[in-house]
């Protein structure tokens, strides 16, 4: 799938950096990054393909939100472009949580802007559907009976 995904993230005069870097690295890869000033402010931002995406994935299934992420992320949606923010703090912490562009992150957030021609394709990659709690994608593979009796429903 191919997608164009660029993180960014506003690093505070009062933040060290290396903390700054370990909460994204927590969240996606971070082969390497770029530091941008605008005014007074300084930016880390990172630019990839959606591999770039595979640890966010990842931990969206493990913190067990894939629906909430679902829900934020088709909100965001914007044409081609899908744009959310995630909380800093909690992403240093190991963990995820939506946040609004300002005000719920004290530091600020970090902010994703996925742009692909189809953003719910990605959107169904990055936070699939789930029944029950389980990714539909797993039970799918799994040839699960609950699927079987969930599609007859859904028809």
């Amino acid at each position: 799938m191919e997608a164009k995904v660029i993180v960014q993230v506003e690093l505070n005069p009062t933040e060290d950096e290396s903390k700054v870097i370990r909460a994204l690295s927590n969240l996606i890869d971070v082969p390497s990054f770029t530091k941008h000033a605008h005014g007074n402010r300084a930016y880390i931002v990172l630019e990839g393909d959606a591999s770039l995406l595979s640890k966010l994935r990842a931990l969206l299934r493990r913190e067990r939100i894939l629906d909430a992420a679902r829900k934020v992320m088709l909100a965001g949606v914007e044409g081609s472009t899908i744009t959310f923010h995630l909380n800093k703090q909690v992403a240093y912490a190991g963990h995820v949580s939506f946040c609004m562009p300002e005000g719920e992150s004290p530091l600020g957030p970090i902010t994703f802007h996925i742009k692909t021609e189809d953003p719910k394709l990605l959107i169904d990659w990055l936070a699939t559907k789930t029944i029950d709690g389980v990714p539909v994608d797993e039970l799918w593979k799994s040839g699960s009976q609950h699927f079987a009796q969930s599609e007859r429903r859904s028809r």
